[in-house]
């Protein structure tokens, strides 16, 4: 909780000394509305097609297709987010405190996308995008702050690292060593198979991240490639929650088809220069998503219909309507999260 006051807080202090700077002395309302006149295509949220960045937000898409597909993935069926809900003392405390980071992620516009803009409006000396936010922690923000900013930093990553290493070995040990290579394993030795999975998980993450400096936009890069997995992962939740006609044959198959599938949709629209051959569709990563989501479900209900020949499956989870109890301070922070969105949508539609 320290460190997210400190990153909050050191990124409202970043947005708020780059407006100042961007309204001359005038204060940071001013300073926002010279960046609405002076980039206002900076603040579009629904591209058309002929947007540059088209690829990475394909207009109403972003609403109704594979955006859906990103958010449920992470924020609903990742463990490594789930994990966190689990450790809360009730229902009711897990509720407010996804509530609580939805009401962060609201803002996120504020803290990283207004002094990306602000660093555009000042033509910021930069190579890449990665690169405006390092440059105004460096021209805008005092010693003092920037050192606990990026202290705060340090331990949320050493946080967030200790929960994925976590997830991964737990995930490996439980899943795949004990129930597929050993099933007569003692703890002991699973934990020693999870201190090796873990380590092996850090040295290839060690080994990897150099790379991603070479990019112009780590982030996009990460998260349409974690995007050849989350189809399936959401397919396989979706349906395995809520259709009791579902089977794990059906789910196997949708957990081994999403990568083909989506290397191959990523194939048909971008080509392949160096063996000549042109793409065929124009199908940006998001609507990917969504469209291999669908194959999926589509795969998986046939096959479930097959396998079980229409009746439900003995082994389903029966959900029953007191599963979605949500308490009323949950309800009303929802409910203010939605409208809050659904205003900059209204504002920022084009």
């Amino acid at each position: 909780m320290v460190q997210v006051v400190f990153l909050i807080g050191g990124g409202l202090l970043t947005t708020y000394l780059a407006l100042s700077e961007v309204g001359e002395g005038q204060g940071v309302v001013a300073g926002f509305s010279n960046l609405l006149d002076r980039a206002p295509e900076k603040f579009v949220m629904i591209f058309d097609s002929s947007h540059p960045a088209y690829s990475y937000l394909p207009g109403i898409s972003v609403l109704i297709g594979g955006m859906w597909i990103a958010n449920l993935s992470y924020w609903g069926f990742n463990q490594y987010i789930i994990q966190r809900a689990l450790a809360a003392k009730s229902l009711s405390e897990a509720q407010r405190g996804l509530a609580f980071a939805a009401f962060l992620k609201v803002l996120m516009p504020l803290i990283v996308v207004v002094p990306g803009i602000v660093a555009f409006v000042l033509q910021a000396d930069i190579s890449k995008s990665d690169e405006a936010y390092p440059w105004l922690l460096n021209n805008f923000v005092f010693t003092g702050a920037k050192g606990l900013a990026f202290a705060a930093l340090i331990a949320a990553v050493v946080s967030s690292l200790s929960s994925m290493t976590n997830s991964t070995s737990t995930i490996f040990t439980i899943d795949i060593f004990r129930s597929f290579i050993r099933p007569e394993a003692t703890e002991r030795s699973l934990v020693f198979v999870g201190r090796i999975v873990s380590a092996v998980a850090l040295t290839i993450a060690v080994l990897v991240a150099p790379q991603l400096a070479a990019l112009d936009q780590a982030f996009q890069f990460i998260q349409e490639f974690t995007g050849f997995i989350s189809p399936g992962i959401v397919a396989i939740f979706a349906l395995g929650l809520f259709w009791r006609k579902a089977t794990a044959n059906g789910a196997l198959w949708a957990a081994i088809l999403s990568i083909p599938l989506s290397f191959l949709f990523k194939f048909l629209s971008e080509g392949n220069e160096a063996m000549g051959i042109a793409p065929v569709m124009n199908l940006p990563f998001l609507d990917r998503m969504g469209l291999v989501f669908l194959i999926l479900c589509a795969v998986m209900i046939i096959i479930s219909l097959i396998e079980n020949r229409g009746q439900d499956n003995p082994k389903s989870i029966r959900v029953e309507k007191g599963l979605f109890y949500t308490d009323p301070v949950f309800n009303m922070a929802a409910l203010a999260v939605s409208a809050i969105v659904a205003v900059l949508y209204i504002l920022f539609w084009n």
